[in-house]
C-alpha cells in the first residue's frame, strides 16, 4: 500500500511533510510522493502515516481529553477557535495557492474554500459561550438539571476534493463541545495537510494533544479509529459504501457517527424559470471541482415547454467551459483527482451511452495539448428517458450531467425522489409559491430555491436515505460530540 519513492528534486527529498500528533511532527520513515493532478509533476513528498500514528493520536487526544481543562473551559475553547481562524485567515494565500496544485482546483474556486473557514470557527467559538443546561425544581426541595458534557476523543476522517473547508466543519464543531481529535488526512492532498498542521501548530492557546493529525493514502490507520473504543464518535465525509463498513466495524462499541454521504443533486427547471439565471449556475454546479463535489447539479429535470431552448442554450454553455491547471488564468475548470478517475468517468458515461443515454455533448478525457499531461475530463452531457439507468441512479463525481424531460409538477418530484440518495435539490421558478410547495414534498436534506449550493455556518446540512447522518453546519452540528447528563438532586423540602 506504501512505498518509498524518489522525487524529482533534492529539495523535495530533503523536505517531507510529516504527521502532527500531541504537539509534535512525527516521521513514519515510509514516503509517498505528492502529485499535481493537471500537469502529473511530483510537487513534493509526505510521511505515509498508518496504524502506529492513529493509535499515537489517539493516546494523545484521550490524555488532553483526561488531564488538560479543554472539556470543562468553554471560554478556553472560545479563544482558541478565535485564534485558529485568525491562523487561517493568515495563512490564506498560502493555503489557497497549495491547495490549487495539490488537488487541482482553480484558484477561484480553492479562494472559495479557504476563504470559507474563519466564519466557520467563529460561529462555534461564539455558539461555546451560549450554550446552556436545564435546570427546574419538579417538586419542593427536589431539583433536576442536565448538562452538556463532550464525549471524549472524536475521530474525524476528511475526504480530498475540498479538504480545508470539510475538516473544519466537522473539526470546528468538536472542539466547542470540548472533545479532542484524532484526524485522519487523506494522501491526495498531502501538503495541504501538513500546512493545516502548520496552523495548529502556531495556535498557542490549544492544549497539546487537543488535535492529532495524520496523512494516510491506505485506511489502516481509519480502521483503526474506527474500531477503537477509546474513539466514541465519528465524523465521517465520503461514499456511502465505506460508510456502510465503517458501521459494521464501529458496532461492537455501540459508536457514533456523522456522515456525509453521497448526492445525486436534482436540479428541476420549470416553463417560468428565467434562462439567463438559471444557466450560468448550473454551468457551474456541474463543472464545479470538475464535479467532484456531494452536491454537483448532476442530474437535470426540464419541463417540457422549455426543453428545446434549454438544451439547446446549455449544451453551447458547456461545450465552451474551458479546462486547464490552475495556474493559466482563464481555466474554468480543473482536472479529476487522478487519472484512474479519469478512466472510471469516461467508463460510466460509455455504458450510459450503450444503455440508450443520447449524446449531447460526448466531453471525455482532455487529448490536445498540455490537458494531455494531466487528469482533465471534458463535461459530457446526455439526454435520458429512463430513470433507473445507473447515471441517474449512482454518483457519478466527475463533470457529467444528465438532462431528463417532464410534464407535470407531479411529475417531477417523483422523479427527483426516485433515488436512494437525499443530500440536496434545487428548484427554478419565477413563481413566487410553488417552488416553496415542491420543497416541502422532495426529499432532500437542503432544497434550494432559484440558486444552488448556498451554504451558511449558521444552518445544518445533511441528507435524508443513503446520504447521510446527523447534521453538520449550525447548533445540530454539536449533538454527534454532546452527551446530556441528568443530575437529580433531593435537597428536602426544609419542613
Amino acid at each position: 500500500m506504501t512505498k518509498r519513492t524518489t522525487a524529482d528534486s533534492m529539495e523535495v527529498q530533503r523536505s517531507p511533510k510529516l504527521n502532527w500528533i500531541n504537539g509534535e511532527w512525527v516521521d513514519s520513515l515510509v514516503y509517498n510522493n505528492s502529485i499535481n493532478p493537471a500537469t502529473g509533476d511530483v510537487i513534493g513528498r509526505y510521511a505515509e502515516g498508518g496504524r502506529s500514528e492513529a493509535a499515537a493520536g489517539i493516546a494523545a487526544a484521550k490524555a488532553a481529553f483526561t488531564n488538560s481543562e479543554w472539556k470543562t473551559n468553554r471560554h478556553l475553547r472560545s479563544k482558541a477557535l478565535h485564534e485558529l481562524a485568525d491562523a487561517f485567515e493568515k495563512n490564506a494565500e498560502r493555503l489557497m495557492e497549495t491547495l490549487a496544485v495539490d488537488n487541482g482546483k482553480i484558484k477561484s474556486e480553492a479562494r472559495m474554500e479557504v476563504s470559507g473557514v474563519p466564519s466557520k470557527l467563529r460561529y462555534y467559538a461564539a455558539l461555546v459561550l451560549t450554550q446552556s443546561g436545564r435546570a427546574l425544581e419538579t417538586q419542593p426541595g427536589a431539583f433536576s438539571m442536565v448538562l452538556e458534557e463532550p464525549v471524549g476523543v472524536a475521530g474525524i476522517i476528511a475526504p480530498w476534493n475540498s479538504p480545508v473547508i470539510l475538516l473544519i466543519r466537522s473539526l470546528a464543531p468538536a472542539l466547542a463541545a470540548g472533545c479532542t481529535a484524532i484526524i485522519k488526512m487523506p494522501g491526495q492532498t498531502a501538503q495541504v495537510n501538513a500546512l493545516i498542521c502548520e496552523i495548529f501548530a502556531a495556535v498557542s492557546s490549544l492544549p497539546k494533544g487537543v488535535i492529532n493529525q495524520f496523512t494516510e493514502s491506505g485506511n489502516e490507520g481509519a480502521a483503526f479509529i474506527i474500531s477503537s473504543p477509546d474513539v466514541p464518535t465519528i465524523s465521517y465525509t465520503g461514499s456511502t459504501a465505506t460508510a456502510k463498513i465503517m458501521m459494521k466495524n464501529g458496532a461492537d462499541n455501540l459508536k457514533r457517527f456523522g456522515f456525509e454521504l453521497g448526492g445525486k443533486t436534482p436540479m428541476i427547471i420549470l416553463d417560468d424559470a428565467d434562462l439567463n439565471v438559471v444557466l450560468p449556475v448550473l454551468q457551474k454546479a456541474v463543472t464545479l471541482f470538475a464535479g467532484q463535489f456531494c452536491m454537483t447539479g448532476s442530474r437535470i429535470l426540464v419541463q417540457k415547454n422549455i426543453a428545446p431552448q434549454f438544451i439547446e442554450a446549455f449544451t453551447k454553455r458547456l461545450q465552451s467551459v474551458k479546462a486547464g491547471p490552475a495556474t493559466d488564468p482563464v481555466s474554468e475548470m480543473g482536472p479529476l483527482i487522478n487519472k484512474e478517475n479519469v478512466d472510471r468517468v469516461d467508463k460510466i458515461v460509455e455504458e450510459a451511452i450503450v444503455s440508450g443515454a443520447k449524446v449531447l455533448l460526448r466531453g471525455g478525457r482532455g487529448t490536445k495539448g498540455e490537458l494531455a499531461k494531466g487528469a482533465f475530463y471534458l463535461p459530457a452531457l446526455l439526454l435520458v428517458t429512463d430513470n433507473k439507468m445507473a447515471i441517474v441512479q449512482e454518483e457519478t463525481f466527475g463533470p457529467v450531467a444528465t438532462i431528463q424531460i417532464f410534464d407535470t409538477i407531479e411529475e417531477a418530484i417523483e422523479l427527483a425522489n426516485d433515488n436512494k440518495y437525499g443530500l440536496a435539490a434545487s428548484v427554478w421558478s419565477t413563481d413566487v409559491d410553488l417552488p416553496l410547495r415542491m420543497s416541502r414534498k422532495l426529499e432532500a436534506g437542503t432544497v434550494w430555491i432559484n440558486n444552488w449550493a448556498r451554504i451558511n455556518d449558521e444552518f445544518e446540512e445533511g441528507g435524508y436515505k443513503m446520504s447521510g447522518l446527523g447534521r453538520l453546519n449550525g447548533i445540530a452540528a454539536m449533538h454527534e460530540f454532546i452527551q446530556y447528563k441528568h443530575i437529580y438532586h433531593d435537597a428536602g423540602s426544609g419542613k
